[in-house]
């Protein structure tokens, strides 16, 4: 049997591989060897569940609509795209297949497309997540021929009179070999005429036009053939450059953005060898010892989407207006379904900036104590300035307010805790060690008051690690 692991590297696995971990699952989990709880993640993953939204209103054709329907059409879409960010947030906080849930996110990340079609959305995030713990190649080919891949990258208009680079570009350099590594801008524009003539029918069925398509002679990678974009596609995955590519982004995602190099060529050989087995790939990351050592647990910023799953989970937060965690995810800049742009979010210290720093530090404040966030919209405030801010924050008018509307059930968070007493408290809450500073300010509050205490645990900087 293998080893069993602490409770700290349990809530450190479970904060990687979903959105941390429920005193009372913890304890269930306390009695498993770690092969065990690996065993237990991936059979609770195991079945696919889809996303599913009824887009019957959105079946109109706007050519017959008025000035005013065509204004209806795009706003019932827009709410469709709410709905949609919404569902998929309530899935991840449902706890359901987690760890499947956890890795369509990253992958969500790095195809990342920006569009305001439901229907293409909901399609595509099923794609990923469908093939989440399968395989990457069936995955690749299966997005790239979604209609959202192909509206976003423009490979609708890529025909062999007017060829259009958008998606050959995008596949190498941010889905597969990465940036510079081993192609050229030849290969772009030969892998640009393979991927002509692939478009979707009024259904969104995949569909070949053979009358768009380039049929010539191709040289891409340094092989010569009459390619198409399936021959591209799997031409790609037979350098091994894929796999250390994904490989590595996937250990930053789980494991450290300081990534140890002889791990990385270790799993990109297993990766590679597996053909592209991505179930094969994360037991071999969270069954490894490394993956529990102090240097990687706690080094993590949260990303938004991870910071409000990870509150709204234990406590079992309802929200009076859905709508809120809209508003939130916009100000933390993680917006699911709308990526920055066609590389992601970069992650790591990048979530951190003035206009975020506040709205996380007192978000587990207003969400569990029935508060109001308030905010100055002004984007120019110059750096180092948070005393100003702080004076903003208590003087900002009610226009400028707005009221998150939770509620906790403290009751059930409560009653889960095996123990009160301020360091157990702490060793639950917290991942990385306290700071000097936070220990100071952490040795001054009451924890007789156990409600008060969590709240100002999770009001420290500690707590935006994992």
């Amino acid at each position: 049997m293998s080893p069993s692991l602490t409770d700290k590297q349990i809530q450190h696995l479970y904060w990687r591989i979903g959105f941390g971990i429920s005193s009372g699952h913890l304890k269930s989990a306390r009695k498993l060897s770690k092969d065990q709880i690996i065993d237990q993640l991936f059979l609770e993953s195991k079945q696919y569940k889809p996303l599913q939204m009824n887009f019957e209103a959105l079946i109109k054709k706007s050519k017959d609509l008025s000035r005013e329907e065509r204004k209806e059409l795009r706003q019932l879409r827009n709410n469709k795209m709410n709905e949609l960010n919404i569902l998929w947030f309530n899935r991840m906080v449902s706890n359901e297949q987690v760890l499947r849930e956890k890795i369509t996110l990253f992958f969500h990340n790095h195809f990342a497309v920006r569009l305001r079609t439901p229907r293409a959305c909901i399609h595509l995030n099923n794609i990923i997540r469908k093939h989440a713990l399968g395989n990457f190649g069936d995955m690749l080919m299966e997005v790239s021929k979604s209609p959202a891949m192909l509206l976003f990258l423009n490979n609708r208009q890529n025909r062999k009179d007017h060829p259009n680079e958008n998606f050959a570009r995008e596949v190498m350099e941010l889905f597969t070999l990465g940036r510079d590594k081993g192609y050229t801008e030849t290969d772009i524009k030969e892998a640009a005429r393979a991927f002509t003539g692939w478009n979707f029918n009024k259904t969104g069925q995949f569909i070949f036009r053979k009358n768009h398509h380039d049929y010539g002679e191709k040289t891409f990678l340094g092989r010569t053939g009459n390619f198409t974009g399936e021959d591209i596609i799997k031409i790609l995955l037979e350098e091994k450059q894929t796999a250390r590519y994904l490989t590595t982004k996937i250990y930053s995602y789980l494991v450290n953005e300081n990534v140890n190099q002889t791990h990385i060529e270790e799993l990109t050989t297993l990766f590679y060898e597996s053909n592209y087995n991505l179930e094969t790939l994360l037991r071999a990351i969270i069954g490894s010892t490394w993956f529990y050592s102090l240097a990687n647990i706690g080094v993590k910023i949260k990303s938004p989407i991870e910071l409000m799953v990870g509150l709204s989970n234990p406590f079992k937060i309802e929200y009076k207006d859905p709508k809120v965690l809209l508003y939130l995810q916009r100000k933390l800049n993680q917006m699911l379904f709308f990526p920055p742009n066609v590389a992601g979010w970069t992650g790591g210290k990048t979530w951190i900036d003035n206009s975020t720093l506040m709205l996380r530090l007192k978000l587990a404040s207003v969400t569990l104590n029935s508060g109001v966030i308030e905010w100055n919209d002004n984007e120019d405030i110059p750096e180092n300035m948070m005393m100003r801010q702080q004076m903003m924050y208590r003087t900002i008018k009610s226009k400028l307010q707005k009221k998150v509307k939770a509620t906790p059930n403290w009751e059930a968070f409560l009653t889960t805790l095996e123990q009160k007493e301020k360091s157990a408290l702490i060793n639950f809450i917290i991942q990385p060690e306290l700071s000097k500073s936070a220990q100071a300010l952490v040795n001054k509050i009451d924890s007789g008051e156990t409600k008060n205490f969590v709240i100002e645990l999770m009001s420290l900087p500690e707590y935006q690690l994992c």
